[in-house]
């Protein structure tokens, strides 16, 4: 058995097909798979990092986006450390859910850092969210950071999983 310094619960939230397994696999694997199953209620991942000369295991929740599992975000926010709020910078609809998302874990996680991402930048030439928009988005509703990134060209994963890491240590180590 292996011993952490720290776990910690961080949740991916959003609509359906925003790129939340997408984004979890990358940052697991290293690797971008097409054709990913959608997911269905919560699936649980976990990988072992190190911060600060700690060992850090992050447990990631890849909740299904889809309106007929919203239902199980009250339960499974419970004990969250952090959460990634992504929305697909193609898509407009899926940032104006953003509030919905943020008041449920408010209201069951209370109040735990949550990180704006903006995915899929691969896709500039279709882009509907602007970066400026994400931003506003981000400071609008409280939020502890805000990152665009690409699971497919591996463009900024680490770096968000890294910013994540450093907003937990620097909470919860104390």
């Amino acid at each position: 058995m292996t011993n952490y310094d720290y776990t910690f619960k961080i949740m991916m939230l959003g609509d359906a097909s925003v790129g939340k397994t997408s984004l979890t696999m990358r940052y697991i694997s290293g690797y971008f798979m097409e054709d990913l199953k959608l997911t269905i209620g919560v699936d649980f991942y976990s990988k072992t990092t190190s911060f600060k000369d700690k060992k850090v295991k992050l447990q990631i929740w890849d909740f299904g986006g889809e309106e007929r599992f919203r239902f199980l975000l009250s339960q499974y926010s419970k004990g969250a450390n952090g959460a990634f709020f992504l929305y697909d910078i193609t898509n407009q609809t899926s940032l104006d859910h953003l509030p919905d998302w943020t008041q449920v874990i408010r209201e069951h996680a209370g109040e735990i850092p949550i990180m704006l991402i903006g995915s899929k930048v691969d896709l500039h030439d279709f882009r509907a969210v602007s970066r400026d928009d994400g931003i506003l988005a981000a400071k609008k509703y409280n939020l502890a950071s805000f990152v665009e990134l690409s699971s497919k060209t591996g463009e900024n994963v680490e770096k968000a999983f890294n910013v994540m890491t450093e907003i937990l240590f620097e909470k919860y180590s104390h």
